[in-house]
């Protein structure tokens, strides 16, 4: 609510209450923000003077604030204190924070439907208690309406008319809004909780379009509107527009009662609120921690999430098998939607190719004793010990052995021969044997120096 600051004019104490602001003017006299010794805030309203001199109207004030002072309700701002005998008559009402809800609509636009009535049905519920209490507000309009943080509040019952009390109603004139007055208001008729709804009707119209039902113009052309025009609805939600244009119905029979539409404003905010939640776009998924890419830390295979049931057959060891239980060999399988895994430990391949080398396949690892494989080298698993505890002989070192013995004995073999070639028969036959027994000697010194095959 917008404050401005005190003028000459204006007194600085009323009753027991300090003025600080004020707080807005009307038909009625001028509301000041002001606060008690405890430092209670309210909202305090002097009558104009011509007003207070008017003995009649000091009559008509005096009950209708002791028929305020029976209400009960959340949703109206509660009667503090009051003096009647004053040479201007004031009351105090506690002081509601937030703003209007014309303030409201005019700063941000107009409303949505579930907004709208969830309003609609609190401030139902809340002129419930006021006619319970035999009291008709007659002026319920967006300026008379708080939206606190405790809910909205109904304000200003400075020209209410409760039972048993003569109308404020002069010939020819009309108190209230044009605009939010009933067609009875208008035309002089008794007020009824009816006319309160027909105002209500009209503040929902506003706060679901962020104008008046009856569009604008001067006093006599809106209260024209009133009594002889229809109202005009467009844009507001279909959801409400029966509802509202029940509110605004002519006569005051054909409209709801405040009970009923309590019932059927909070059946409406309940839907809205729900359709409202259903076509919100889903909560956006928290943010994976950034890691570089290519790194061994997010890529190799054995930090991978142990999860053997959506990896294919063969490929690591399930938890619990035993250590000696053979494991096919198989790659890693490329990750979602990412290019295909090869190289060393899981990097990615530079050449691009799909086809993991040997390096990339996964080396079992056993749990309760068995033996893991070595880190680095060519990934491939190493020999396992026999029962006797030595390692088995490789067949291919023993070919290769054998084939350079082979070898190495036909070389051997063919210089002996080619060494007796190159002495001649005669010579050894008529020797005294010396030479032959020389080279058959230098023969067996040339075989005992080749390796014997390697036997483990």
């Amino acid at each position: 609510m917008a404050m401005m600051r005190l003028r000459r004019e204006d007194p600085r104490v009323v009753g027991s209450f300090r003025l600080h602001r004020r707080l807005g003017a009307g038909g009625m006299g001028v509301v000041y923000l002001g606060s008690d010794r405890k430092g209670q805030r309210v909202a305090l309203k002097v009558i104009r003077p011509d007003l207070a001199e008017d003995q009649e109207f000091r009559s008509r004030f005096a009950r209708e604030v002791s028929a305020a002072r029976r209400i009960r309700g959340g949703c109206t701002a509660r009667l503090v204190a009051a003096d009647l005998e004053a040479d201007r008559p004031w009351f105090a009402t506690q002081y509601v924070p937030g703003p209007s809800l014309h303030d409201k609509v005019a700063e941000e636009g107009a409303l949505c439907a579930a907004e709208v009535a969830a309003i609609g049905a609190a401030l139902s519920e809340g002129l419930v208690a006021v006619h319970e209490a035999g009291v008709v507000h007659r002026d319920l309009k967006p300026s008379n309406i708080l939206l606190s943080p405790k809910g909205p509040r109904i304000i200003d019952f400075g020209i209410a008319w409760a039972t048993g009390s003569s109308t404020l109603t002069h010939v020819g004139t009309a108190v209230g809004s044009p605009g939010f007055l009933a067609p009875e208001q208008v035309r002089g008729a008794t007020v009824t909780p009816a006319t309160d709804v027909f105002s209500l009707g009209a503040t929902l119209a506003y706060a679901s379009t962020g104008d008046s039902p009856f569009g604008h113009g001067s006093s006599e052309v809106m209260l024209y509107r009133v009594v002889h025009e229809e109202p005009q609805l467009h844009g507001v939600p279909d959801a409400l527009a029966p509802l509202v244009r029940a509110c605004l119905a002519k006569d005051p029979e054909e409209r709801p009662s405040t009970l009923q539409l309590s019932l059927r404003l909070k059946e409406i905010a309940t839907r809205e609120a729900q359709d409202l939640g259903d076509v919100r776009p889903p909560a956006p998924r928290a943010a994976e921690p950034d890691r570089p890419a290519g790194s061994l830390a997010d890529t190799h295979p054995g930090r991978q999430r142990a999860d053997y049931t959506e990896r294919p057959r063969g490929r690591r060891r399930p938890v619990g098998s035993s250590p000696g239980t053979p494991v096919p060999r198989g790659t890693v399988p490329p990750s979602r939607g990412g290019p295909p895994r090869g190289g060393r430990g899981g990097v990615p391949s530079r050449t691009g190719a799909s086809r993991p080398t040997p390096a990339s396949r996964p080396t079992p690892t056993s749990r309760g004793g068995g033996r893991t494989a070595p880190r680095g080298g060519t990934g491939r698993t190493g020999p396992r010990p026999t029962a006797t505890g030595r390692r088995p002989a490789n067949p291919r070192l023993l070919r290769q052995r054998l084939f350079v013995f082979v070898v190495v004995t036909l070389l051997v073999a063919l210089g002996i021969a080619a060494a007796q070639g190159c002495q001649g028969p005669a010579r050894g036959l008529g020797g005294d044997g010396h030479g032959v027994r020389a080279q058959q000697d230098h023969a067996r010194v040339h075989v005992a120096a080749v390796p014997a095959p390697f036997y483990d």
